[in-house]
């Protein structure tokens, strides 16, 4: 296992920035995780750590050694590819195996040589039972399915006992069922290892589910490291706040206005008064247009509303109704607006038909409409 350090990482194609000053420390034995929209920078990230792109400024250190000349196969890393890379002519086995039979490693004394080859089998074989794919050994990559060929090669990468594992979208190429259960086993893989792990991905579920911490890109920029629930629960800017979360935060431009010591948040053909407990944090914008933003599941239906707190309850009008068995969205027009609700699926209500959503303002999200940075 290994610490990985990216120093003030920059890489340029030509004029065009694709990684901007990328700061992060990744622990021994930490699972982190980029993930971003498509061009974020996430992928070219894991490839400089791998030596696979040069860096252009900045410095990337494995085990506290600086790897920015350093050639891939030195750098003691191992990479998972969305493609799996097996060789279609040799079988489970010798897959697994060939970068044991190719590379030397130091005897005993300190020299380079080949690994016995019952030092081979017994790696394999051992991989090969932590993944489940024992009885698939003699079988080439054509005879078995996505799921077990994604086996195989974790397995090569595991048999060479890295210091860091990098993952490059491994589950894309999965149906969305396999895919579930792989990142399972991903998760439980990272238990037994303990090994260093840093996974690129474009999908937050996956993000969410394996990160011990979750590194979100945009444009080349890191803009929030941290746990996936702090992610979620406190985005530090209006990009993170709606990537992370599906179905995606709401957001909806909104005034603040203060009258009678009570603050309001006036969204031009409704209002909805701003708790107490909250009326503090957002005095300082009174009179300023912000952006408002509430996740689905925090719009509840008339259920709910009668336990809802004072002028926070809004007539709205069904335009879509999407039944998930056990949820049900609505997408319902408020005041010129359109908001996504995750509501209860006894909610007995028609597309055409209104019903009121009670807004849980305890959990309500404000960003600066010119930065985009979380005020609360």
């Amino acid at each position: 296992m290994a610490r990985v350090d990216l120093n003030h990482v920059w890489k340029r194609f030509g004029g065009f920035d694709a990684v901007k000053d990328v700061d992060l420390r990744i622990a021994d034995g930490e699972f982190v995780v980029l993930v971003g929209p498509s061009g974020c920078g996430k992928t070219t990230t894991l490839r400089m750590i791998a030596g696979l792109e040069d860096i252009t400024e900045g410095e990337i250190r494995i085990d506290g050694v600086v790897v920015n000349q350093m050639p891939p196969k030195d750098r003691d890393v191992a990479m998972v590819f969305q493609s799996y890379a097996l060789y279609p002519h040799l079988n489970a086995f010798d897959n697994m195996a060939f970068s044991l039979k190719m590379r030397h490693f130091p005897d005993a004394r300190g020299m380079p040589a080949k690994l016995p080859r019952d030092e081979i089998e017994r790696r394999v074989r051992a991989a090969a039972k932590l993944l489940g794919i024992e009885d698939q050994l003699e079988k080439k990559p054509g005879q078995l399915s996505g799921g077990q060929r994604q086996r195989v090669a974790l397995g090569r990468a595991i048999v060479r006992n890295p210091k860091v594992f990098l993952f490059d979208e491994p589950l894309s190429n999965l149906d969305a069922k396999l895919r579930v259960a792989m990142r399972a086993e991903l998760a439980k893989l990272h238990q037994r290892l303990r090994s260093t792990m840093v996974y690129v991905t474009h999908d937050q579920a996956e993000a969410m589910t394996l990160g011990d911490r979750v590194v979100v890109m945009d444009r080349g920029v890191v803009q929030q490291v941290d746990d996936p629930q702090t992610l979620y629960d406190h985005p530090t800017n209006q990009f993170v706040a709606g990537f992370i979360g599906s179905p995606a935060m709401n957001f909806l431009d909104a005034t603040i206005a203060e009258g009678n010591g009570t603050a309001w948040l006036d969204f031009g053909e409704f209002r909805l008064r701003v708790p107490a407990n909250l009326r503090m944090v957002v005095q300082d914008h009174a009179g300023k247009t912000v952006i408002f933003g509430i996740r689905p599941e925090d719009l509840h239906d008339r259920i709910f509303a009668q336990f809802a707190q004072p002028d926070a309850t809004v007539t709205a009008k069904v335009e879509v109704k999407e039944a998930m068995g056990s949820d049900l969205f609505l997408y319902a027009v408020v005041g010129g607006d359109t908001v996504h609700a995750r509501v209860s699926p006894s909610t007995k209500v028609e597309v055409g038909e209104t019903l009121d959503l009670y807004f849980d303002l305890t959990k309500m999200h404000l960003f600066d409409k010119a930065t985009g940075a979380a005020i609360l």
